[in-house]
């Protein structure tokens, strides 16, 4: 079976694990901190904080930013549902605009007419760099500019993803990453706050850690989102590896840009000044999603689905009764289909897979 996505572990990874273990300084601590160095060094930002998830990651951003009880947040329909669901954590309420067909990330144009729609009154909006893609960060800008709106980049799929030879995560007021097992680097689990924002960097250290910034004076609500050193070792050396993983990504998805059939299937776009680091290789069927999905399957190939429908659609969303309806993305979720684009794969296992689907 040719999975859809695998991490690739080695030997370095396992040894500082060991030398973790060997320590007995199993929670958070200098290994943390020399992650945060090496990751906000990476993107060229000031300050970085390490969490124990994306998903933390996101809701201490949105914290750290100041977005709150009844504030607006517009974002996109077309993510894994942590993106909304960070807003909700906060007491904030998502308004959701709908995504480019070509690029599946949120449209600039209907984001501006959503802020018109409510008469100005957004806080903040998330946006998700999809599948490895950066979003289209000149219009992106000019928008939060031209109306003060507040930031947030989710580039839980976008390690090292470039907008004109600039890193995402760079560009908003605060960003946030994941470590998961299937993203482009992994500790695990894990996440990441990157800023160059003091204030919202000393909100958010102290919004992972019980609301302390010295130990027992807590002066604000706070949580348990701090990483461990044993994750923290595994993100140190994986880090290390993310070009090159990224470089892998990239050779492999061009592989299939230029081999696969254009008369099957909606191949995905890849801008002149974009870094797109494939997250996933994410193509359109033209004809019908499951005989292709049969064809894999037979054929042991791993697939995925990202995603089968909106976050409007949610039963959860749809008892809020927000009123989102996302006509391009609803469109996608019913013709995506995501194959193996990860490091791990072969040259053979490239070919066979081209072949199958051709």
């Amino acid at each position: 079976m040719i999975p859809i996505a695998k991490p690739l572990i080695t030997d370095e990874e396992k040894n500082a694990v060991a030398e973790v273990l060997s320590t007995g300084q199993l929670a958070s601590g200098e290994y943390v901190t020399t992650f945060e160095e090496m990751f906000k060094n990476y993107l060229g930002c000031k300050y970085s904080i390490c969490t124990n998830s994306g998903t933390a990651a996101l809701h201490a951003a949105l914290l750290g930013a100041g977005v709150g009880e009844g504030d607006l947040v517009i974002t996109t329909p077309f993510s894994f549902i942590a993106t909304s669901n960070a807003i909700l954590y906060v007491g904030a309420t998502p308004l959701f605009a709908d995504v480019e067909e070509n690029t599946f990330n949120i449209d600039p144009d209907k984001v501006e007419s959503l802020i018109r729609n409510t008469k100005g009154k957004i806080k903040a909006m998330i946006i998700v760099h999809i599948f490895g893609k950066p979003c289209n960060m000149d219009r992106i800008m000019e928008i939060c500019k031209k109306y003060d709106i507040t930031l947030i980049e989710d580039c839980a799929q976008a390690h090292g993803a470039e907008f004109n030879h600039k890193k995402v995560g760079s560009f908003g007021a605060v960003s946030a990453f994941s470590f998961y097992p299937t993203k482009n680097i992994t500790c695990g689990e894990g996440g990441m706050v990157v800023t160059d924002d003091e204030v919202i960097y000393n909100s958010v250290k102290k919004v992972i850690n019980h609301g302390q910034a010295q130990r027992y004076e807590h002066d604000m609500l706070g949580y348990n989102f701090r990483m461990t050193n044993i994750c923290a070792a595994i993100g140190i050396e994986q880090l290390k590896k993310l070009d090159n993983f990224n470089n892998s990504r990239i050779s492999n998805a061009n592989k299939y840009l230029k081999n696969l059939s254009s008369d099957k299937f909606i191949l995905p776009t890849v801008d002149n000044n974009c870094k797109h680091v494939f997250h996933q290789f994410t193509i359109r069927c033209r004809e019908n999603r499951d005989k292709i999905i049969n064809l894999l399957e037979k054929n042991q190939i791993g697939y995925g689905i990202y995603y089968p429908s909106t976050i409007p659609d949610q039963p959860l969303y749809r008892k809020l009764n927000l009123n989102s309806y996302c006509a391009v993305s609803q469109k996608l979720c019913g013709e995506v289909l995501s194959i193996p684009v990860h490091p791990a794969l072969s040259e053979s296992d490239i070919d066979y897979i081209i072949k199958v689907l051709n």
